[in-house]
């Protein structure tokens, strides 16, 4: 067994290879960019070697440095993580020609089935069921438009080393295929340092699921179930579990072998994954091999008990697989959310900067310990007061329980979301929880479009409905109640002047454009010990119990006797006197007022927000890479403005009407801040 080995890695994936090593005593060595020196990874490693600037290519895509880093270290293996060099062939073969064990499949193994084009023409000479497409590079998007309309509209256009929902569009006609091609070809550049470039038939309504094997230097190879990981925004995953609701025993049993067939023609060492699109009648074709540890193993992980991360280790190490096929378990059900720096309510643009508070919910499972069941799981490679950099993937952390079945599995998310949280930056985590709620989510009933198709739109705070809006109303007037009965405790309070509490309260509701409601409600029977009251709302009565305060932000408690995790907080610094409440995705904002004021607030007159419309502001922090506009040029409503790369992707900025364009403010090459003007309409 290896004494010391490095990670070619940054972020969660690094921090979880790591807290394997250590449950194996093996000494970890971490590399890190100019932007990473204080990431979570470098803390948690034994050692750290530096290796380069902020861009990816420039530190984490460096052969070389992390090569010598090992070299320097005497590290005798080298684990990839996903992502960057993990399916780089040469890179492997490199690793293992400096006599360092590479803890992952062989170069040979990468080459087959890592590369999209040869694992799809390795795949059709053994006989498995493969999708209609050009498996050769395509040099031109003229050329891709041919080719296209020769397989027929949809198309998917893939970049041959991609991954991660990186260099990958999908195009209905032939203007989105010339666009969607040189997208395609510029992400796969910039991500993978690799342009090529093929299209395949884009199979609608495909559910996406993939088996998890994992073999040996003897020969052995097992599948260890399936994930089901349909659930997708563009082809980036936000859900995934295991097992899936939709495939039968009979049909993961033909995926299995299959995966393994395939696996076994490669001569394929350690842990992978085989990706397959499965139609409505459960029939399957193979999509591609993923030739690393996926993103989503933690669920395998806790319906098999199995350490993947361990496994991969031993395996490199030249051990025998410790388990047959026979010995595969499928206990209980897993979900895994992935916890992005986005804003869903802004096109789910990415958000960077630092993090003022991350508190995710309190973890029963953990990494590299398969022995704690039916809990909660964070993976992260972030911390409170740590900042986001713009130069790297948008996922942050990774949250997963493991549930009885999958309505407990739901149950448990839902809960742990409720108590994730996170400021400073943006969190995908509303989102999450409206997805989880969705009654079509809840019965298994969807495919890899179901994001496309329920929310066409985008997400909008009108998406999250709350099961019921009374309870927000309560827990406002409730925490209110609390906050002003601990302030009249302060003593000092001048005589005639302290404070008074009263049990009559207006709950306002603040809405856009000044359309409040007005919430008239009672909170009575206040134990001070026990932090008990009786809401009475409508009608309706709710007898809330916690212990917590409004500093504390995670409110636990108990609301009728079940109970509750929400998150409360003053809403600084946009309405100072307001209270920012959040529970099962829904939030409001809303001030709690005496009758009398809540008379005068209604009287007060509307502000209305400046009109920002005559320039183009930068939704994001990001670098500008270009502007596709000159003063003085008129340009029409979806014409393309500017391009800003953050977080590995291009984002297109495009015209919202007609106009003229009289000044550029902002220049190519600039990084520019959330909301910064680069350019203004005459």
């Amino acid at each position: 067994m290896f004494t010391k080995i490095l990670i070619a890695n940054r972020g969660e994936i690094a921090c979880r290879v790591i807290a394997t090593a250590k449950k194996m005593g093996i000494a970890t060595v971490a590399v890190y960019s100019d932007a990473d020196k204080e990431a979570r990874h470098v803390k948690l490693a034994d050692e750290a070697v530096h290796i380069g600037a902020a861009p990816s290519r420039e530190s984490y895509l460096q052969a070389d440095k992390i090569i010598a880093a090992a070299k320097q270290t005497g590290a005798q293996a080298v684990h990839p993580g996903y992502g960057f060099l993990s399916e780089n062939e040469d890179f492997a073969r490199r690793v293992e020609e400096e006599g360092i064990v590479f803890i992952g499949p062989k170069h040979y193994s990468i080459a087959a089935m890592g590369d999209k084009i040869a694992s799809k023409k390795l795949a059709g000479e053994a006989k498995v069921s493969t999708i209609p497409g050009h498996n050769e590079p395509i040099e031109s998007p003229e050329e891709a438009v041919q080719i296209a309309q020769k397989i027929g509209y949809p198309v998917m256009i893939k970049a041959s080393a991609g991954g991660g929902g990186k260099g990958l569009r999908v195009a209905f006609n032939d203007k989105e295929c010339f666009e969607g091609f040189t997208s395609c070809r510029n992400e796969a550049r910039n991500s993978f340092g690799d342009d090529r470039v093929f299209m395949e038939k884009f199979v609608q309504e495909p559910r996406h699921i993939e088996i998890q094997v994992l073999g040996d230097a003897h020969g052995n190879v097992v599948y260890l179930n399936e994930r089901e990981c349909s659930i997708q925004r563009r082809h980036q995953k936000v859900i995934e579990e295991a097992p899936s609701p939709f495939i039968s025993d009979a049909t993961r049993k033909a995926m299995g072998e299959q995966a393994v067939a395939l696996a076994k023609a490669v001569k394929y060492q350690s842990a992978g994954t085989v990706e397959f699109v499965v139609g409505k009648d459960q029939d399957f074709y193979f999509l591609e091999m993923n030739t690393r540890l996926q993103v989503e193993h933690p669920v395998t992980e806790c319906i098999t008990g199995l350490d993947l991360v361990e496994l991969m280790i031993r395996v490199a190490a030249g051990e025998k697989l410790p388990l047959t096929q026979a010995d595969v378990k499928r206990d209980g059900w897993a979900i895994e959310c992935r916890i992005n720096a986005e804003d869903p309510f802004r096109n789910f643009l990415p958000s960077t900067g630092r993090l003022v508070r991350f508190t995710p919910p309190q973890e029963t499972m953990f990494q590299a310990d398969t022995g704690r069941k039916y809990g909660v799981r964070v993976d992260t490679g972030v911390y409170e007061g740590g900042e986001i950099p713009m130069y790297y993937d948008s996922m942050i952390a990774k949250l997963i329980v493991h549930g009885t079945d999958r309505d407990d599995a739901i149950a448990k998310m839902r809960a742990a979301l409720n108590g994730f949280a996170i400021r400073g930056i943006n969190s995908n985590i509303p989102f999450q929880a409206a997805l989880l709620a969705h009654p079509k989510f809840v019965a298994g009933q969807f495919n890899t479009g179901f994001i496309a198709e329920h929310y066409a739109h985008g997400f909008v705070a009108e998406d999250v409905q709350h099961e019921d809006p009374d309870f927000l109303v309560a827990l406002a007037a409730y925490m209110y109640r609390r906050s002003r009965a601990r302030a009249s405790g302060i003593s000092g309070q001048l005589a005639g002047h302290e404070v008074q509490v009263g049990e009559e309260f207006v709950v306002v509701v603040l809405g856009t454009e000044g359309k409040n409601q007005y919430h008239d409600v009672s909170v009575t029977d206040f134990e001070n010990d026990s932090g008990s009251s009786v809401v009475h709302i409508r009608g309706k009565d709710y007898r809330i119990s916690s212990t917590a305060h409004l500093g504390s932000i995670r409110i636990q408690g108990a609301c009728n006797g079940q109970g509750f995790t929400a998150q409360i907080e003053r809403n600084r610094p946009k309405n100072p006197l307001g209270l920012r409440i959040v529970h099962n995705g829904a939030q409001i904002d809303a001030i709690v007022l005496t009758p009398r004021r809540a008379e005068l607030l209604k009287l007060m007159p509307y502000k209305a927000p400046p009109d920002l419309s005559r320039f183009l502001l930068s939704p994001m922090p990001g670098l500008l890479v270009d502007v596709a506009v000159q003063p003085g040029q008129k340009v029409q409503a979806g014409e393309k403005l500017a391009v800003i790369e953050a977080m590995k992707m291009e984002n297109i900025l495009f015209a919202a009407q007609d106009g003229v364009v009289s000044k550029i403010v902002a220049g190519k090459g600039e990084s520019l801040a959330v909301d910064q003007v680069i350019l203004e309409f005459a």
